[in-house]
């Protein structure tokens, strides 16, 4: 998206998303909340009050955007993305995910098997840590994803070689995980995450395990996927400088959403 094209941003993500964000909205989340209750100590110990990582986020992202989450650690950004992933479910509130030409889906009403599918068809998921098996080769981690919705060996292994080249480690197919360097590792698991074809790419922290020169290259990487295969994206990121290289920034502190500019 070039900065012609961005939308102009406004303090605080309560207010509502960015002109036009909401209209063509890849994703919402509406009145999202996640409360851990309190829990007393049978031994009769001060246990623990109710932890309340946000409540009442309302914000959107526009199909094509790439946005970045950042906050302190500990403030819930990892949950956040969570939900927007049908990984876990909110204490209140609802995502909603425009996942194809049916219209939205409302994760809230999927059930495990249901959430499963949806993750397999409509979003690309990064970690922090790539957890490849490390039994496998980086083709069969690359094709897991196609063969756990029953498509063909062959057809998998083809699909996962030719994103093996999209990420630049063609010739590193046939290696093991533990042959492979840390950022040939996530790009082996970026591959892994778009070869089921999804528009929908969220990343934890994808460069945090990084040095720097090999984060700057995976990060550049992400970009130019972004762009190349018109992906939605949202990235949580301690990185200010690759957050600010993000179309939009959302920062989590003390429960709430602000928007704007780093």
């Amino acid at each position: 998206m070039s900065g012609a094209e961005q939308p102009t941003l406004r303090k605080s993500a309560k207010d509502g998303p960015p002109e036009g964000v909401a209209d063509r909205a890849m994703l919402r989340a509406v009145g999202l909340a996640k409360v851990y209750p309190a829990v007393a100590d049978a031994a009769g110990g001060a246990g623990r009050g109710e932890v309340v990582l946000f409540r009442g986020l309302d914000f959107s992202v526009a199909a094509g955007e790439m946005v970045a989450i950042v906050g302190e650690s500990g403030s819930g950004k990892s949950s956040l993305l969570h939900l927007l992933a049908a990984l876990d479910k909110p204490t209140a509130g609802e995502v909603f995910v425009r996942a194809g030409e049916g219209g939205e889906t409302r994760l809230g009403g999927l059930n495990a098997r249901e959430a499963a599918e949806f993750r397999n068809r409509a979003v690309g998921y990064v970690w922090q840590f790539h957890y490849l098996l490390p039994e496998f080769t980086a083709l069969e981690n690359v094709a897991m994803p196609l063969l756990a919705r029953g498509e063909r060996k062959a057809a998998a292994l083809k699909k996962a070689h030719a994103w093996l080249g999209e990420v630049g480690l063609e010739a590193r197919a046939m290696h093991r995980s533990g042959e492979l360097s840390g950022g040939e590792q996530q790009r082996v698991s970026l591959a892994r995450a778009l070869v089921t074809g999804p528009k929908l790419l969220l990343a934890d922290e994808p460069t945090g395990d990084l040095d720097g020169r090999t984060a700057e290259a995976v990060f550049a990487l992400i970009q130019k996927l972004h762009r190349e295969h018109l992906l939605t994206s949202v990235l949580v990121t301690h990185n200010m400088e690759f957050a600010a290289r993000c179309g939009r920034v959302l920062r989590l502190r003390d429960g709430q959403l602000s928007e704007g500019n780093l």
